[in-house]
């Protein structure tokens, strides 16, 4: 999870990640954002995002981020 805070924090290093649960509704997070995130997480953790996990919720929070990446993890 560590390694995750850091990606986001590069993105937008004001943002709260432990709390904030809106990324995506609150537009915090763009287009350009997610496939920087995924790009990192595919090179940090070696597993690929696929296209159908690419929903505004895998993506609204730091939690439900790590919660894709460990799933992706254990496949």
């Amino acid at each position: 999870m560590e390694k995750l805070l850091e990606i986001l924090q590069e993105l937008h290093p004001d943002v709260d990640y432990d709390s904030c649960e809106s990324l995506i509704n609150d537009k915090i997070l763009d287009s350009f954002d997610i496939i920087t995130i995924i790009t990192q997480i595919n090179t940090e953790f070696d597993v690929a995002v696929p296209a159908s996990e690419i929903i505004p919720e895998n993506f609204n929070s730091a939690k439900a981020l790590w919660a894709l990446v460990e799933r992706l993890l254990d496949d």
